[in-house]
């Protein structure tokens, strides 16, 4: 069915053909269409103390307001993370701010938190029928002046830590403006305070300790992606996510689009977005779970992000080019890899 409707997809404007398939898919959910799609590949997985179905999940923005959960986690997804999503509900950028470059099998955006808020998307999660493991990932509004940045945090955090199965706290997108400033230093440090403080009492009221994870950006100094996933683990971080998009350019340079500014996702930042994965596994051992995020568009590549130290992988702008299959393949891959392991193990 994707490979019948994608090219119609692709002739449209990104944005407007984006809009149009989460509107599809949110009333295929309200019509429970997604009972017809084929099961998920099983391979259940213990990863921050949840289980997941299978180890290939949808990154978020996505579904950033949370209303296609059904359909989406319907489509073979072990887990789904929505959002971003802010305290208050905001446009985001001016349009046009979505560029596709097929050549390079890759989107530049410079969506902005485009979302209703955290009031609708509580509102959404609550009504969602899928039982999968759900990550929700908080930002702040762009209003919000950065040594305000922590309040905007903590809000969303307590809106979704009853909903939340694990909830990302994204300080790595480019397009709000000082938000990567939170990834390094005093900024960094005043910010996970908040959210450790916050997250102990929401913890003791809720009877639940819900998995925090932070997503870093792929532009970071190799220096300072070792430094800062030191200083996750040691403020009680539960995972890192890597990576979300980058501003570099240097391979899209002379594409139609290739100058647009934002983030760039897709096939050119795979490279980086693999060592970065390996950066911070050999940095925090043990001490953290790793979710591998960044040209993953085939299951070879969800197989060498996992071989690189990724526990989980996300898809995004490889499902948008290949549709649903890309995650059964994945998926059906990397639990075909974890048998192949246990059994070399056992007759070992």
């Amino acid at each position: 069915m994707y490979s019948l409707v994608s090219p119609l997809l692709m002739r449209m404007p990104p944005e407007a053909s984006h809009d149009l398939a989460l509107g599809a898919l949110h009333w295929a959910g309200r019509l429970q269409l997604d009972t017809l799609i084929p099961a998920a590949v099983t391979d259940p997985v213990d990863v921050l103390g949840v289980r997941f179905g299978n180890r290939v999940g949808l990154a978020a923005g996505l579904d950033k307001n949370a209303d296609c959960i059904d359909v989406l986690g319907a489509l073979g997804f072990g887990f789904v993370e929505v959002g971003t999503v802010t305290p208050r509900a905001q446009p985001g950028n001016p349009k046009p701010r979505m560029f596709r470059l097929p050549a390079r099998r890759a989107l530049i955006n410079r969506m902005g938190f485009n979302n209703g808020g955290v009031a609708h998307l509580r509102l959404r999660v609550a009504q969602r029928r899928w039982s999968g493991v759900l990550g929700i990932n908080i930002g702040k509004n762009k209003t919000t002046p950065a040594e305000k940045a922590v309040d905007d945090y903590v809000q969303c955090l307590e809106a979704v830590h009853a909903l939340a199965d694990y909830v990302t706290v994204n300080l790595s997108s480019p397009n709000t403006p000082g938000l990567r400033d939170l990834q390094l230093g005093e900024a960094l440090d005043v910010l996970l305070a908040g959210l450790a403080a916050s997250r102990a009492r929401l913890a003791d009221a809720d009877g639940r300790r819900v998995p925090m994870l932070v997503k870093i950006a792929p532009d970071l100094h190799d220096e300072d992606v070792d430094a800062m996933s030191t200083r996750l683990v040691e403020a009680g971080i539960d995972g890192i996510i890597a990576t979300n998009t980058t501003v570099e350019r240097g391979a899209v340079a002379g594409l139609t689009h290739g100058d647009e500014a934002g983030g760039l996702s897709g096939d050119p930042v795979h490279a980086r977005s693999i060592e970065v994965v390996r950066r911070v596994r050999a940095a925090v051992g043990h001490g953290a779970a790793v979710i591998g995020v960044g040209g993953i568009d085939s299951a070879e590549r969800a197989l060498g992000m996992v071989e690189a130290g990724a526990d989980l992988v996300q898809l995004y702008t490889g499902f948008i080019y290949e549709g649903p299959r890309l995650v059964h393949a994945c998926a059906a891959a990397l639990r075909d890899q974890r048998r192949q392991c246990l059994g070399l193990e056992r007759s070992g």
